[in-house]
C-alpha cells in the first residue's frame, strides 16, 4: 500500500526496467522500454525524461469502471479515489519511479538520532490552486481531522504510528495532542511512537495529503463534493467532473515541479462494459482497455498486450452479524465450497492466481531466512467439496436449520457480474440448501453497505497501502476501520498491538505470521484470488509508472509520443 527491499519490491523493479505502467479502469500496463536514467533519481531529485516531439498533443484519454466515491482524501478508502487524488493532490513525499520516495511539498528533511522525530522543510513555491502557499498548518489541519474519532475517516490507522494517534483514535485524547507541530510555517516537526523505517513512503499516500484549513472551513459540508469545493497542490488540477460519466484533469500551472509534467490533459470515461471499453480502443478514442477473459485469447499476440502480476487479492467478507455467519462451521463450508482454479482459469483467464491465504504470495519475506511469508503455515481451504459439506452439515445442525439463504454484495462490472455468478454456482452446487442471491451495485453504494455492514458476503479486494504486511493483517482488529464484519479475537488483537509497539524485526515478522494464522483458521474471510490484469495500451504513452503499494499509478512524468 514497509520499506524494506523485500523479494517483491526486487522483482518488481525487474519488471519495470521492462514494462512501464499506466491505469484505467480495469488497469493497464504497456511492454515499452524504460531506460534507467529516466523519471527520477535515487537521491529523489526529479530528472526530466526525454522531451516529447513538440507537435504530439499531450493529451491522455483513459477509462475507469466506476465513479470516484470521494475527492476528500481524508475519507477515501478505495483504489479510485486513491488513483485520482494522487495525481492532484501532494503530500510531503511522492512515490516516484520504482516506488521511491521523492520530495514533494517538502524539499527535505531530517530525522533525529532515536529515530522518533521527522522535521520537514516545507518548499516555498508549493502553493495551493488559488495561489496561497501550502504550509504545516495545512497538514496538521488535516492529520488531526484524520484521527478525530468524530470525523469517521475508515484509514485512520494508517497514521497510528505518530505519537498519541492511538490514543486520540480510541477517544482517550484529543486531536491537537498529535504528535505533530509547526516550527514556523514551512517547518513540520513529527514524533513518532517509535521508529518507522517507512514513514516517508507513509507520506506519500493519500489519506497523508494536506488540506487548507480556511477553505475546508469556509466550503463546510459542501467540501469535496463539486469541482469549485475543491483546491489542488499536485501536478494536475481536476477541471471537470460530471458524476458517473467522467472528469477531467489538466496541468497545473501552479504545480512546484510543473517543468517535469508534460500531460496537459487527462480525460477519464466511466465505461463499466468491457466490449464496449475494447471497441474505444480499437478506434482510437481511447489510449487503453482493460480485458476480461473472452478478450484475452484474441488479443494475446497484440504488441500492446500484457499482463500486470499485482499483490491485490479478492476475498468474501463474511458478516458476522448475521447468525449464520458467526457460525465457523459455515464460514468454513464457504470457504472449502469455492473452486478458486476454475474461477481464475475460466471466468478470470488474466492472469490472475487462486489465493488461499491472508497476505498475497511475493509480496514480503522473511528479514533473516528471507522465507516467503506464507510459506510457514502454507494453503488455507483449498478447494474440497467432501470436506466444505462436512463443515456445512456441522454448521447446520449447530443452528438447527436445514436450509440457508444468503445474498453476496458485489459490483456492477462485467467481471464482478461474471465471478459473483460462479460463486453462486459454486456455493448452491456443493452446500445443499443453500440459496444465494446477488445484490450487484456500484462500487460507490457498495461502500456505503459496507460501512453500515448492511450485507451477508461481500466480494471485496485489498491492495497494499506500503510494502509491510501489517497492510493486510491489521485489517481485521476488532472494531478496526476495514474489519466491518464484526469479527473479533483477543489473541490476534494482542499478536497485532505487540507488533505496532513493543515487536521489531524478526520478533514482529513472527508475531504477523502468528496473527495471519489465527485469521485463517477462524475463516474470518475467505480468500478468493490474487488479481493480474490483462492490459491493452497504445506504445506511444511513456513513463507512466506502476506502484505496487498506495496508488496503482502515477501520471506525473508520463507523455505522449506518437
Amino acid at each position: 500500500m514497509r520499506k524494506t527491499k523485500w523479494s517483491f519490491l526486487l522483482t518488481l523493479m525487474l519488471v519495470l526496467s521492462v514494462f512501464v505502467a499506466a491505469c484505467s479502469g480495469g488497469g493497464e500496463a504497456t511492454p515499452e522500454e524504460t531506460p534507467a536514467d529516466e523519471g527520477t533519481t535515487t537521491e529523489g531529485e526529479a530528472t526530466t525524461p526525454e522531451e516529447p516531439a513538440s507537435d504530439v498533443a499531450q493529451v491522455l484519454n483513459v477509462l475507469e469502471t466506476a465513479e470516484i466515491p470521494t475527492m476528500d482524501t481524508v475519507m477515501g478508502t478505495d483504489a479510485v479515489a486513491f488513483e485520482w487524488g494522487n495525481a492532484v493532490f501532494e503530500g510531503l513525499y511522492a512515490l516516484g519511479e520504482n516506488a521511491q520516495p521523492v520530495p514533494g511539498v517538502a524539499e527535505s528533511h531530517e530525522v533525529s538520532e532515536d529515530g522518533k522525530v521527522y522535521t520537514f522543510k516545507l518548499r516555498e513555491d508549493a502553493v495551493w490552486s488559488d495561489g496561497s502557499q501550502v504550509v504545516a498548518d495545512d497538514f496538521i489541519f488535516t492529520w488531526q481531522k484524520v484521527v478525530n474519532p468524530e470525523t469517521g475517516s475508515q484509514y485512520n490507522f494508517i497514521m497510528g504510528d505518530i505519537l498519541n494517534a492511538n490514543s486520540i483514535m480510541a477517544g482517550e485524547m484529543t486531536p491537537d495532542q498529535l504528535g505533530v507541530k509547526a516550527i514556523d510555517e514551512t517547518t513540520l516537526e513529527v514524533t513518532l511512537e517509535q521508529p518507522v523505517d517507512y514513514f516517508l513512503s507513509l507520506t506519500a499516500f493519500p489519506v497523508y495529503f494536506p488540506q487548507k484549513r480556511e477553505f475546508v472551513e469556509a466550503q463546510g459540508e459542501n467540501y469535496a463534493l463539486e469541482v469549485e469545493n475543491l483546491l489542488f497542490n499536485g501536478p494536475f488540477v481536476m477541471t471537470e467532473w460530471k458524476h458517473e460519466e467522467g472528469w477531467v484533469l489538466k496541468k497545473n500551472p501552479n504545480y512546484w515541479d510543473k517543468d517535469v509534467v508534460k500531460l496537459e490533459e487527462i480525460n477519464i470515461k466511466v465505461v463499466k462494459d468491457v466490449a464496449t471499453g475494447v471497441n474505444l480502443y480499437d478506434t482510437g478514442k481511447v489510449d487503453r482497455a482493460g480485458l476480461t477473459s473472452e478478450f484475452v485469447d484474441k488479443y494475446r499476440n497484440d504488441p500492446a498486450f500484457t499482463t500486470i502480476e499485482e499483490t491485490v487479492v479478492f476475498w468474501f467478507k463474511m458478516n458476522q452479524e448475521n447468525e449464520a455467519l458467526a457460525n465457523e462451521n459455515i464460514r468454513k463450508a464457504i470457504a472449502l465450497g469455492v473452486d478458486r482454479q476454475g474461477l481464475t482459469d475460466v471466468i478470470l483467464n488474466n492472469g490472475s492466481i487462486p489465493a488461499y491465504t491472508a497476505v498475497p504470495k511475493g509480496f514480503v519475506s522473511h528479514p533473516e531466512t528471507g522465507e516467503e511469508f506464507n510459506d510457514k503455515y502454507g494453503n488455507f481451504y483449498e478447494f474440497d467439496a467432501d470436506l466444505a459439506l462436512e463443515h456445512w452439515n456441522k454448521g447446520l445442525e449447530e443452528l438447527g436449520l436445514t436450509e440457508l439463504s444468503l445474498e453476496i454484495l458485489g459490483g456492477d462490472t462485467e467481471t464482478a457480474k461474471k465471478s459473483d455468478a460462479y460463486f453462486k454456482d459454486q456455493l448452491e452446487k456443493h452446500l445443499p440448501g443453500l440459496t444465494v442471491t446477488l445484490l450487484e451495485v456500484p462500487f460507490k453504494q457498495r461502500l456505503e453497505l459496507d460501512e453500515t455492514q448492511q450485507y451477508d458476503l461481500q466480494v471485496a479486494g485489498w491492495g497494499p497501502d506500503y510494502l509491510d504486511a501489517m497492510t493486510f493483517v491489521d485489517l481485521w482488529v476488532t472494531g478496526g476501520g476495514h474489519n466491518m464484519m464484526s469479527y473479533s479475537n483477543p489473541e490476534f488483537d494482542q499478536l497485532i498491538e505487540d507488533s505496532k509497539t513493543n515487536l521489531t524485526g524478526v520478533e514482529r515478522f513472527e508475531a504477523m505470521q502468528e496473527a495471519a494464522r489465527i485469521v485463517m483458521e477462524d475463516a474470518a474471510f475467505s480468500p478468493l484470488y490474487q488479481r493480474a490484469r490483462a492490459v491493452l495500451i497504445q506504445p506511444y504513452i511513456k513513463d507512466m509508472f506502476v506502484l505496487p503499494f498506495g496508488p496503482d499509478y502515477t501520471y506525473k512524468w508520463a507523455s505522449i509520443e506518437k
